[in-house]
């Protein structure tokens, strides 16, 4: 189980969420988030071993390309209606598309979908509510059961640690994506909540200081 940790805007953070034993860190580019950085501030975060992710909402492929040099980034996660064509630009191998099951009537058209986005993406993250993120919903995770992805997917919306434990059995994602559920202020992680986190996930991740 992979873990992604989002709206990270300081250095102290980042570290917490490598101690934790985190996959990925994520940088948000959109302007209207309260969690938004410049390209400047997120390269000068170090991130060690973690993967960084770019969160984009309605960025072209040249913006985003850009955005992925000047912070150092390794993917870039497409919040928006960017183009099978722009993912393949910025190339599949870095590419974390978004999906909202919401809007599908069954889980035949998702699955569907995600066929026809896998060739332009390395994963895929699941999402609440229809469009955009952060609404804090979250999903039907037993709908989810079973889904037929030809990509990895990260499970997201509404997760803390409350509930992380009962979603990851639910559904069998490939991990577990992370926000508001782990803050105590947009963009402040809870040093208290990341320590919950790791207890709920069994103890295997790492220690949280």
């Amino acid at each position: 189980m992979e873990i992604k940790v989002c709206g990270l805007a300081s250095q102290e953070d980042v570290e917490a969420v490598a101690r934790l034993g985190a996959k990925f860190c994520g940088f948000i580019f959109h302007p209207a988030s309260p969690r938004a950085l410049d390209p400047k501030t997120a390269a000068g975060l170090e991130s060690g071993a973690l993967a960084r992710v770019g969160v984009f909402v309605e960025q072209g492929a040249d913006e985003i390309i850009t955005i992925m040099k000047q912070a150092r980034l390794d993917y870039a996660q497409l919040h928006g209606s960017q183009s099978l064509a722009c993912a393949g630009r910025i190339g599949p191998e870095r590419v974390i598309r978004v999906l909202w099951p919401a809007r599908f009537h069954h889980r035949e058209e998702l699955e569907r979908q995600m066929a026809i986005h896998a060739r332009a993406c390395a994963w895929f993250l699941l999402d609440a509510g229809k469009a955009g993120g952060g609404s804090g919903q979250v999903l039907n995770w037993s709908w989810l059961s079973g889904l037929r992805s030809p990509r990895p997917w990260l499970l997201a919306g509404g997760l803390t640690p409350d509930n992380a434990a009962k979603a990851a059995a639910s559904c069998q994602p490939d991990g577990l994506d992370f926000n508001s559920g782990v803050e105590e202020a947009p963009g402040k992680k809870s040093r208290q909540l990341l320590a919950a986190l790791q207890a709920a996930l069994g103890g295997e991740l790492g220690e949280i200081k």
